[in-house]
């Protein structure tokens, strides 16, 4: 929990120092007087960037350089003290003074969820929003998943530059074991991540919309096959797309409600709801 925060010349606020309460904070104000503007920059120090999408220039408050914010935090009855810059020498990190931390640092000291007029493109958005939200969960829940996760993106980028390359089989074959031993790591990560929410994500659900709505993993290739034989099958298809088709990169969190596909055929309405039930049980 975040219990002190500063910030200097984020937006349109010049100097703000707040006492946090460890439970429940109301932040109201007229329009216009800023109050987006502070949710947001809670926001960048627990992730390192704008949930509205905002570009670092055009976040530092007109006139200035660049904005700092400042936060200390409690975690497990430790305290530490989060630092986060952005101006003309670019984005800076500093967790308890030392400056080589990064942005997983700040996510795991404060861990954040953010409820926006856009949340309902968690459940009508594309398959990658939904990848994200598991990979949170599993960043939090699973001890080394962050490597794991890093490891298949960079097998992923080598295997896709050689189909992109046209370079022959056995080049592009050579990618394939470490591709799929750390793809299934990856697999049965997201999936544990799930089955640890579950339980709260049908129970959310169906307290916002009075029926249970559900939650199945689709991996990004059948679960009836072994993705090595998978590979192979599609090496002719995955050089001409210049990709590889198959792969936890093409999973998704498929949600339905009321035996209904949740992404196309309910309302926005019963979408927003669907999402801040997911929201509230990966917290």
């Amino acid at each position: 929990m975040i219990l002190r925060f500063t910030a200097t010349d984020f937006r349109c606020l010049e100097k703000v120092q707040l006492e946090l309460s460890p439970t429940f904070n109301l932040i109201y104000g007229a329009n216009a007087s800023g109050k987006t503007s502070l949710l947001e920059a809670l926001a960048y120090l627990g992730r390192g960037k704008s949930f509205r999408g905002a570009p670092p220039p055009g976040l530092a408050r007109h006139g200035s350089a660049g904005f700092v914010l400042f936060g200390e935090v409690e975690v497990h009855e430790r305290r530490h003290r989060l630092g986060v810059s952005n101006g003309r020498e670019g984005l800076a990190v500093r967790v308890d003074g030392a400056s080589d931390a990064g942005l997983a640092e700040l996510a795991l000291l404060l861990p954040l969820q953010v409820v926006d007029p856009e949340v309902h493109n968690l459940v009508a958005g594309g398959p990658e929003q939904r990848r994200r939200y598991l990979d949170w969960i599993a960043f939090h829940v699973e001890h080394g998943y962050l490597d794991t996760w890093r490891r298949f993106r960079r097998v992923l980028r080598q295997r896709n530059a050689a189909l992109r390359s046209k370079a022959g089989p056995a080049t592009i074959r050579s990618w394939d074991a470490e591709f799929v031993a750390v793809s299934e790591m990856l697999n049965v990560s997201r999936r544990r991540a799930l089955d640890a929410v579950r339980d709260d994500l049908e129970a959310y659900g169906q307290a916002l919309l009075d029926t249970g709505p559900g939650f199945e993993y689709y991996q990004g290739w059948s679960r009836e096959a072994e993705l090595g034989p998978l590979l192979e099958d599609s090496l002719d298809r995955d050089v001409q797309q210049g990709a590889t088709q198959l792969g936890p990169h093409r999973a998704d969190l498929r949600i339905s409600y009321d035996e209904r596909q949740a992404r196309k055929l309910v309302s926005r309405g019963q979408q927003k709801l669907l999402a801040g039930a997911m929201v509230l049980a990966a917290t």
